[in-house]
């Protein structure tokens, strides 16, 4: 059976296991995912990642078979939990990230891009990015100046950590227990890199907390940070990285009705995704 949603082609097929097939022009996903996942299984106290049972070629594709996961898609609860279910969630959510940034990202830093690789050429696509998603015209006219910020800001030689870059309901599981929800499962390694940790609290933020004062510091908390730590300096890097992620766009990622009509700068935006 396959399932609907993804770059690559997956399928259920039978006992329990999960087949990934990856054409030859996303190798480099099928790379990433597979040291992921050994790197990953049983590394986490709380969350299970899949165990990489096959792996092979065929005809120039690549493919991986791996157990599958029991869970319900966070994609199909969040929307009908309430608000103290949701920071709960996000607050386990933080807790999930730092837990898999300690884990040594081993073979990933063999694998590439370099974060400072990678900064270097998302800086230099960035304006034509946003240009043509339709940031809005007073943030574009910022953009520039933002740049230059972000490039004084963020740091090109950081201590490595694994990130997704991908912490959205689409790519974890959850199970009822006796709180309400917890995070359960945690999968689709395809766009693994190792980098800056800061970069993958953008998802949570963007997707899940959407500008709600409460969900931020949940997320935040879980993280391990102390209110000390929550600076306006920390929130510009993270306006900073939201412009230069790898999937990033804006006007359609930030989960807050309207924000377009609600912000005339980076300053109001930064402010608005992300409150004291």
């Amino acid at each position: 059976m396959p399932f609907g949603a993804g770059t690559n082609l997956v399928a259920s097929i039978g006992d329990g296991a999960i087949l990934k097939i990856f054409p030859s022009l996303l190798r480099d996903q099928f790379l990433s995912e597979r040291t992921t996942l050994r790197l990953m299984f049983r590394r986490l106290a709380d969350v299970t990642t899949p165990e990489l049972l096959y792996e092979g070629e065929r005809d120039g594709w690549s493919y991986l078979i791996m157990t599958r996961l029991d869970g319900d898609p966070a994609s199909e609860v969040w929307p009908q939990l309430d608000e103290p279910d949701k920071q709960h969630m996000l607050r386990q959510l933080g807790r999930l990230i730092a837990d898999v940034q300690r884990v040594p990202a081993g073979e990933l830093l063999a694998l590439g891009p370099s974060w400072s690789d990678f900064l270097q050429a998302q800086f230099a696509a960035c304006r034509d990015r946003h240009q043509r998603l339709g940031l809005p015209s007073p943030l574009l006219d910022e953009l520039d100046d933002l740049l230059q910020e972000a490039a004084a800001i963020l740091p090109r030689d950081p201590s490595p950590v694994i990130l997704t870059g991908e912490y959205i309901p689409e790519n974890f599981l959850v199970a009822p227990d006796g709180r309400g929800w917890r995070l359960s499962g945690l999968f689709d390694f395809g766009d693994v890199m190792a980098g800056f940790g800061e970069y993958d609290l953008l998802g949570p933020s963007a997707f899940m907390a959407a500008g709600h004062r409460g969900r931020v510091r949940a997320l935040f908390e879980g993280y391990g940070l102390t209110p000390g730590e929550i600076t306006w300096q920390f929130k510009r890097r993270l306006l900073a990285l939201m412009l230069l992620h790898r999937a990033s766009d804006p006007v359609r990622h930030i989960c807050i009705p309207d924000w377009p009509s609600k912000v005339r700068s980076f300053d109001e935006l930064q402010a608005l995704v992300w409150p004291d």
